[in-house]
C-alpha cells in the first residue's frame, strides 16, 4: 500500500531551505528518487513559514521505506540534518484512491 509523509524541516535563519538546496546539489535528492519504490520526492516553501521546508515523499510501500532508511544515502541526510540543526514534524498519508466523489471539484 503506498503512502506520503509529509517532513517539516525547521531550522533558523534560513537553514532549511539551505538544507534542501545541499540535498538538491549533493545528488541526495536524485539518489533517492532513483531507489527502489520511490515514487515522489519534492521540496516545497510554506509561503507564511520563512524557517520551514516541507518535503513530501512517497514510497510504493513500506518495505521499500526501510530499505531507504537502512541505507548509505539515510547517514548522509542524517549527517546534514545535524549539520543544518534542523527539527522535524512528520505526517503520514496512506494512499486512498477512491476520491470519485470529489471528481467533480477537480479542475483538470
Amino acid at each position: 500500500m503506498s503512502f506520503t509523509i509529509n517532513i517539516y524541516y525547521k531550522g533558523n535563519n534560513g537553514s532549511a531551505k539551505k538544507f534542501a538546496n545541499e540535498m538538491i546539489s549533493s545528488g541526495i535528492v536524485e539518489e533517492i528518487r532513483s531507489k527502489e519504490g520511490n515514487l515522489r520526492y519534492e521540496y516545497f516553501k510554506p509561503l507564511e513559514d520563512e524557517e520551514t521546508i516541507l518535503l513530501i515523499d512517497s514510497w510504493k510501500d513500506q518495505e521499500s521505506l526501510d530499505a531507504h532508511h537502512k541505507s548509505k544515502t539515510m547517514e548522509k541526510i542524517i549527517e546534514l540534518r545535524n549539520k543544518y540543526d534542523l527539527h522535524m514534524k512528520i505526517e503520514k498519508y496512506i494512499l486512498d484512491d477512491s476520491n470519485s466523489n470529489d471528481e467533480k471539484y477537480i479542475r483538470k
